[in-house]
């Protein structure tokens, strides 16, 4: 299959605010062909963000299908706004992919298969308009069948959103692979499900199909892999989120949990009245939550040290390891194999001959 070849929208918001265009680039299959950001059209992706392939940030679609020489299958929403909402001035960018001939994926509780102008269009020019929000049909009440399934089950859990937690489970996940562990990432947000192909939005389930929805993916992996890592959502103190959070736990049926934290950050992004309590109490809250259904403890911290020096940075992590009692690293700055050891330790497996074994 060939390698699909994208333009990501990211408008205003590239690179700090755009975690689902970071995302698609950093760890996704497809080949980014240009980036739409008309605060910083002109410069190169390079300008901003390291270590990800380089590509023109453009300031509309029509001008990123010149600079790909009209060579573009599809049109990637890079932004996940809090509620999901669409934004009309990327109308004008939909439109021209689609008149393109180009697919468009999105991550929005907007769906775009519901726009009238979009539907009508996309069907006019023969493409797909994917709504990777959109939960699967025949979602049910959660069975406690996640529990018997013979692969380990490590989730991450957040002290807040936008902490690190599916950069987190796919680093683990690559870890694990190296030292020759069948891993598996188990998607349950939008970005990693653009990622991974594969996944269910959780946090656009019916309430009482949350636990089931992810229960269904832990038995769907289960099957072909010995370790699944499965992306956490939210947190437990958020005064708005901690019900998708809680619900993915209880679905799971985790073996180890991960605890993901952002290095600095003392209350909720977005609700700062809302201080984050001591990361000892993380560690107690998230055990006591899972204990009605798996014996489940925080093996290990993960610490985004984004924008960090080198020596505040090592500081952090080792002020997380002190105050959590595990062993702790930045995913991205450090590599997870300290996190991949402390799982290993915490699920009292030794990593030999290349597996998890008891």
């Amino acid at each position: 299959m060939e390698t699909e070849r994208i333009v990501v929208l990211a408008h205003g918001k590239f690179p700090d605010r755009a975690k689902t265009a970071l995302g698609v680039m950093r760890y996704g299959d497809q080949t980014v062909e240009a980036v739409l950001d008309r605060d910083r059209g002109g410069d190169r992706v390079s300008d901003h963000v390291p270590d990800v392939a380089d590509a023109p940030i453009v300031d509309s679609f029509a001008d990123a299908l010149a600079a790909a020489d009209g060579d573009v299958d599809a049109l990637y929403i890079g932004i996940a706004p809090i509620g999901g909402g669409f934004d009309e001035s990327w109308r004008e960018d939909v439109r021209a992919a689609i008149t393109a001939g180009c697919d468009v994926v999105a991550g929005l509780h907007y769906f775009l298969t519901d726009d009238e102008e979009f539907a009508a269009l996309a069907a006019d020019h023969g493409v797909e308009l994917r709504d990777v929000r959109r939960p699967p049909e025949g979602l049910s009440v959660a069975s406690g069948e996640a529990g018997d399934v013979d692969a380990d089950v490590v989730l991450t859990v957040g002290t807040d959103c936008s902490v690190g937690k599916m950069t987190t489970s796919l680093e683990i996940v690559a870890a694990a692979r190296e030292r020759g562990i069948d891993a598996a990432f188990v998607p349950t947000g939008q970005t990693g499900i653009m990622i991974a192909g594969w996944g269910t939005p959780i946090d656009r389930v019916i309430s009482d199909f949350t636990a089931g929805a992810v229960e269904d993916l832990v038995v769907e992996a289960a099957t072909d892999h010995d370790l699944l890592v499965v992306e956490g959502q939210g947190a437990i103190t958020h005064p708005a989120y901690s019900a998708v959070t809680c619900g993915i736990l209880h679905g799971a049926m985790p073996d180890a949990l991960v605890l993901c934290h952002a290095a600095g950050r003392e209350a909720i992004h977005g609700y700062e009245s809302f201080p984050l309590p001591p990361l000892a109490e993380y560690v107690d809250l998230y055990e006591s939550l899972a204990a009605p259904v798996a014996n489940a403890n925080v093996v290990a911290g993960a610490v985004n040290t984004k924008g960090f020096d080198d020596a505040a940075a090592t500081e952090a992590v080792e002020s997380v390891a002190a105050e959590t009692g595990v062993p702790a690293a930045d995913p991205i700055r450090d590599g997870a194999d300290r996190i991949v050891a402390g799982v290993l330790d915490g699920l009292d497996h030794e990593d030999v001959d290349g597996g998890v074994d008891e």
